[in-house]
């Protein structure tokens, strides 16, 4: 099915193909162009897959196995415009909870301060918001940026257990207080490696203590 639905030209593709098309994929069959992940116009890597007539790889064997390497996905690459590009925060969000998007309402990557007179919750992450083996990947990813201890600290409103509503908190120190025009570009290469629904920040921890090592 998902082989006819792959035809429809791109013009005439909307939010419903869309949706469809990550409903069908993880049922699909893929052909991977190589063995070696190539970096995208982001600097992200990214594996390059094809779909087939002849295909035979299950696509969940390819998301199982790049959700444990830190790894996009590009379909049908070869194309003008691939089918479509999953970052990696994507790929482990389908492994934890079998869906590329979570539908959750989207907050915006921020910096900010937190008051003395604000009511929240602060603490690690749990293990089902954020796995040890993303964890792992998020670290050492910071570790090649020359970040050697990267803290964070999961932020959110004490009257909702809602994953929306927590922002996974970065330490500024901790990633060497860079000036602030770095800030939206730290912001969105984080956002990379974290589901959709997910809201990352860049705090200072003067005004927000506790933080712990990733």
């Amino acid at each position: 099915m998902i082989l006819s639905h792959i035809q429809l030209p791109e013009s005439k593709r909307d939010l419903t193909w869309e949706k469809t098309f990550l409903k069908l994929f993880p049922n699909a069959f893929v052909t991977p162009v190589s063995d070696t992940p190539e970096n995208g116009p982001d600097n992200f890597p990214y594996l390059l897959v094809d779909i087939l007539p002849a295909s035979v790889e299950p696509a969940t064997n390819i998301i199982d196995w790049l959700s444990a390497k830190g790894i996009g996905l590009v379909i049908n690459a070869r194309k003008n415009y691939p089918d479509y590009i999953l970052t990696y925060g994507m790929l482990w969000n389908y492994r934890e909870r079998r869906e590329f998007f979570t539908d959750s309402p989207i907050q915006a990557n921020k910096v900010f301060a937190v008051e003395p007179t604000d009511s929240i919750v602060a603490g690690a992450p749990h293990p089902q918001y954020l796995p040890e083996y993303v964890r792992a990947i998020i670290k050492q990813f910071l570790l090649d940026q020359a970040v050697l201890r990267p803290r964070i600290l999961v932020v959110g409103n004490p009257k909702t257990n809602a994953y929306s509503q927590y922002d996974l908190c970065f330490s500024i120190e901790s990633l060497g207080n860079p000036p602030e025009n770095e800030f939206e570009g730290i912001l969105k290469a984080l956002s990379w490696f974290l589901p959709a629904h997910y809201s990352v920040a860049l705090v200072s921890e003067k005004s927000l203590p506790g933080f712990i090592d990733l």
